[in-house]
C-alpha cells in the first residue's frame, strides 16, 4: 500500500454507548474506503473490528482494535473502543493514539453513559471532538431531541453541519449544510445523488448553516473579518475555520449516518479528511518528560510510542505504536528507553483488525504494530538507537474500582493462576493483581463486575484454570483505648537446661504529641515505625536488673510477633505504648526464647483488658451522578454506613462526597450502576482508620471465633 506522509494522516476514535453501533461504522468505512469488500455484521459474528472468540461469542467490543480506511489520498487510522465503562482503560489508552475522537451517537437513546465517559476524557486530555449521530434509520430515532440533549449536557459548542430530512425507517436523505446540498442514497447505500435542497428545507437549513458559518468563522480573525465583510463564508473557508475550531475544541461538529446501511459514511469519511487534524494540524500532542512538546517531524530520530500491547491466539505478543516522529523502516533497531533493551523492529504493519498488512515504512504520525518484541510494555518509548534519552509522558489509566479476591479451585493450580493473571494484566493496564501477605488472599482490582467477568471467560477458555471469585478480606486493625497492666511467667523444665522468663508490663494506647507516663521511669524508648500504619513504642522501664538488657530485644520480638497477628481477629494492631517495667530471670534457665514468649502472653493479656477496639479503612468517595438520580445514590449510601461530606454541581450532574467504610464497597460499582442505569461513576481514595461500631465489632470477634474453631 502507500507510504502516506504526516500531513495526509487522520487518527480517529471510535468511542460512545455499547449499543451505538461503533463497529458497526467502523465496518462501514472500511468498507467505503475499499479496504474490505463486503459488510459484516455483528449478528453474523464477522465484523473487522469484533474478530476475538469473546466478542463473536458475546456479540459486542471487549478490546479496542485497530483498523484503516483509505479516502480521498488520505489514510485515516481508525480504533474501535468499546462502549462499556468497565473497558475504560481501552478507551485511555486510544486517546494517547489519536488527534480526534468520533463519538457515536444511538439517535433512538442520545446521550448514554459511554458519551458521558467519552466526553469526559476528551476534555481531560484536550482532544477534539465530533459527533456521528447514528441509527436514524429506526423507528424511534429523534435527530432534534438528541442534539437538545446533547446542548444541556455539553454545550453550545455543539453545532449541526448535517441533519436528517426523513429520518426512521426508510431514511436515506439528510442535508449537508457545508455543502448546501442534499444527499440522497440508493437502497443498500453507497454513492449518493447530490441534489438541491429542496424547498420546504430551504429555511431551516438557512438558519442552521449561519449558526455554522459563524462557528466556523471564529477559528480565526482573518475569517471572521471575511464574515463580517461578505455575509457568509466559501466552502474551503467554512472547512479551514471548522478545521482549525475543532482543532481547539471550540466546535463539536453533528453529522450524520446510518452505519447499517451505509449512509453517509462516504461523507462522514470525506468530513474527516477535510476537517480534523492530522498529527502536524494537531494543538495537543503528547510531550516529554522534560516538557518538549512532538512535532511529528518526519526528518527527526525515531521515536515510537507503544500505546497497547495483546497477546492473540496463534499470534503471540503484539505491540502497537505511534510512530512520534522520524520515520520506521522495516528492520530498524530501537532502544527501550524504559529498560534500555536493545529491540529490532523486524516487520511493520498496518491492521485491519486481525487482518495484519506488512509495510516497509510508516512515517511520523501513523499507527501501526508489530511482533514478536522481547521485552517491551505498554507505556514505553522507543528511540532510535542515536537518540536514546527522554521519554514520553505515561498514559495515565484509571484507578480501579472493585476488588474481589480470587483462588484456584484446584489448589495444584495456584502456581499456574497466578502467571495468568500476571499475563493477562500486562495487557490489561487499568486491571491490578497484588498478593495481599495480611489478608493472605490473590487480589484483583477492576473496572466493574463486566470487567472481572471477562478475565473470568479468559480463565476458562483460554488459561483453563477453574477459579472462584469471592469478597476480599478486609484489612482491620486493633488497637487499644485505655491502659492496663499484665504479666506473664514461662517455664519450661524437661531435664536439662530449661526456660525461664517473666516479665510485667504496662500498655497505653498511643496519639501524637502524648505526655509520657510518670508511674514508672522510663531507660530507654524505641519507636517502631509500622509497615502496615501507626507505631508502636517500646519503653524500657526496668530498674535493678530485674531483666537482663540483653533480652529486651527478644521481649520486643515477642510482642511484635502479637503485633502482626492481634488478639482479637488476627489483624495488625497499631498505636500502642508498651512500657516493660518489671520481670525476673534464672541464671542458669533464661534465654532469648523463653523472654520472648513472656513478652508475647504479658502483651496479649494486657491488650484484652486496655479497652482493645477494632478499627476498619475508611474511604473518601467521589461519585459523579446525574442530579435527577441523586436521591437513590443518596439513600444507597446511607444504608452502607457512609457519612456524606459535602455535595457539588459540575453542569447536569451532582457530585457527592463522602466517606464510606471499606467493609460496605463490595460490589459498590454494581449496585451504583443498577441505581443510575449506569450513568453515574465514582472514585476512592484511603482515608484513614476509624474505629467500628459496637455492634460490628460483635459479630467480627464472632465471625473470628468461629473461624478459628474450624481451622483447628
Amino acid at each position: 500500500m502507500k507510504i502516506y506522509h504526516s500531513s495526509e494522516i487522520k487518527n480517529i476514535a471510535l468511542m460512545g454507548g455499547a449499543k451505538a453501533g461503533k463497529t458497526t461504522l467502523a465496518e462501514a468505512m472500511s468498507f467505503e474506503g475499499k479496504v474490505t469488500n463486503r459488510r459484516g455484521t455483528i449478528e453474523e459474528s464477522n465484523t473487522i473490528s469484533d474478530y476475538r472468540e469473546i466478542e463473536t461469542e458475546r456479540k459486542g467490543s471487549v478490546f479496542s482494535s485497530l483498523l484503516y480506511s483509505e479516502y480521498n489520498n488520505k489514510k485515516i487510522n481508525i480504533i474501535d473502543v468499546p462502549g462499556y465503562s468497565d473497558y475504560q482503560g481501552e478507551l485511555v489508552a486510544a486517546l494517547h493514539a489519536v488527534e480526534t475522537a468520533v463519538v457515536v451517537i444511538n439517535a433512538q437513546i442520545g446521550v448514554e453513559v459511554g458519551t458521558e465517559i467519552a466526553f469526559r476524557h476528551t476534555g481531560r486530555l484536550a482532544i477534539p471532538l465530533m459527533f456521528a449521530m447514528n441509527q436514524l434509520d429506526s423507528e424511534k430515532s429523534n435527530f432534534d431531541e438528541q442534539v437538545r440533549e446533547l446542548k444541556e449536557f455539553f454545550g453550545e459548542k455543539i453545532t449541526i453541519v448535517q441533519y436528517p430530512v426523513n429520518q426512521g425507517p426508510g431514511f436515506n436523505c439528510f442535508v449537508d449544510l457545508i455543502m448546501q446540498k442534499m444527499y440522497k442514497y440508493p437502497v443498500g447505500g453507497g454513492k449518493p445523488e447530490i441534489l438541491d435542497i429542496p424547498e420546504e428545507e430551504k429555511e431551516k437549513a438557512e438558519q442552521l448553516r449561519l449558526a455554522l458559518v459563524e462557528n466556523a468563522a471564529a477559528g480565526s480573525d482573518d475569517l471572521m473579518e471575511k464574515y463580517f465583510d461578505n455575509g457568509d463564508l466559501a466552502i474551503d473557508d467554512v472547512r479551514r475555520g471548522l478545521k482549525l475550531s475543532i482543532a481547539s475544541r471550540n466546535v463539536f461538529p453533528i453529522l450524520c449516518v446510518s452505519a447499517k446501511e451505509n449512509i453517509g459514511v462516504g461523507r462522514l469519511l470525506e468530513f474527516i479528511t477535510f476537517n480534523v487534524p492530522s498529527p502536524t494540524d494537531a494543538l495537543h500532542t503528547k510531550t516529554l518528560v522534560s516538557g518538549e512538546k512532538i512535532t511529528y517531524d518526519e526528518a527527526s530520530p525515531t521515536t515510537l510510542f507503544v500505546f497497547k500491547t495483546a497477546n492473540e491466539t496463534h499470534v503471540g505478543d503484539i505491540t502497537y505504536m505511534k510512530v512520534m516522529s522520524g520515520e520506521l523502516t522495516e528492520g530498524m533497531d530501537v532502544v527501550n528507553s524504559t529498560n534500555e533493551a536493545k529491540e529490532r523492529i523486524a516487520q511493520i504493519f498496518v491492521n485491519s483488525g486481525k487482518t495484519r498488512t506488512k509495510i516497509e515504512k510508516a512515517s511520523a504520525g501513523d499507527i501501526v504494530s508489530t511482533i514478536k518484541l522481547k521485552s517491551v510494555s505498554t507505556n514505553d518509548t522507543l528511540t532510535s538507537t542515536k537518540n536514546i534519552g527522554d521519554k514520553l509522558n505515561e498514559i495515565k489509566f484509571p484507578e480501579p474500582v472493585y476488588s474481589t479476591a480470587v483462588r484456584a479451585i484446584d489448589s495444584s493450580d495456584e502456581e499456574k493462576l497466578g502467571a495468568a493473571l500476571n499475563e493477562y494484566t500486562s495487557n490489561d493496564c487499568s486491571m491490578k493483581v497484588e498478593i495481599a501477605r495480611e489478608l493472605k488472599q490473590t487480589i484483583v482490582k477492576a473496572m466493574g463486575e463486566y470487567h472481572i467477568n471477562t478475565l473470568k471467560w479468559y480463565l476458562d477458555n483460554v488459561y483453563k484454570i477453574p477459579v472462584e471469585f469471592f469478597a476480599p478480606k478486609i484489612p482491620y486493625r486493633e488497637t487499644i483505648t485505655k491502659s492496663a497492666e499484665a504479666s506473664y511467667r514461662h517455664k519450661k523444665q524437661s531435664g536439662g537446661a530449661g526456660q525461664f522468663g517473666e516479665v510485667y508490663m504496662m500498655i497505653e494506647p498511643y496519639y501524637e504529641g502524648m505526655e509520657q507516663q510518670k508511674k514508672y521511669p522510663i531507660r530507654n524508648t524505641e519507636t517502631v515505625e509500622l509497615a502496615w500504619g501507626g507505631k508502636l513504642v517500646f519503653n524500657t522501664c526496668i530498674v535493678g536488673g530485674a531483666i537482663d538488657a540483653r533480652f529486651m530485644p527478644a521481649i520486643l520480638k515477642g510482642i511484635m510477633e502479637k503485633m502482626e497477628e492481634g488478639p482479637l481477629t488476627g489483624s495488625y494492631a497499631r498505636d500502642i505504648v508498651v512500657n516493660v517495667f518489671d520481670g525476673k530471670m534464672h541464671p542458669v534457665d533464661s534465654n532469648e526464647m523463653a523472654f520472648k514468649l513472656a513478652g508475647r502472653n504479658a502483651f496479649k493479656e494486657a491488650f484484652k483488658n486496655a479497652g482493645p477496639k477494632i478499627l476498619e479503612p475508611i474511604y473518601d468517595i467521589e461519585i459523579t451522578v446525574p442530579s435527577e438520580l441523586m436521591g437513590g445514590v443518596m439513600t444507597d449510601l446511607q444504608s452502607r454506613r457512609a457519612v456524606v461530606m459535602g455535595m457539588d454541581s459540575e453542569g447536569m450532574n451532582t457530585i457527592i462526597k463522602a466517606k464510606i467504610p471499606l467493609a460496605e464497597t463490595y460490589r459498590y460499582s454494581t449496585a451504583l450502576s443498577s441505581i443510575t442505569s449506569g450513568r453515574a461513576v465514582f472514585a476512592m481514595q484511603f482515608s484513614e482508620y476509624e474505629a467500628v461500631p459496637s455492634d460490628v465489632q460483635s459479630k467480627l470477634l464472632k465471625a473470628y471465633e468461629e473461624q478459628t474453631k474450624d481451622e483447628e
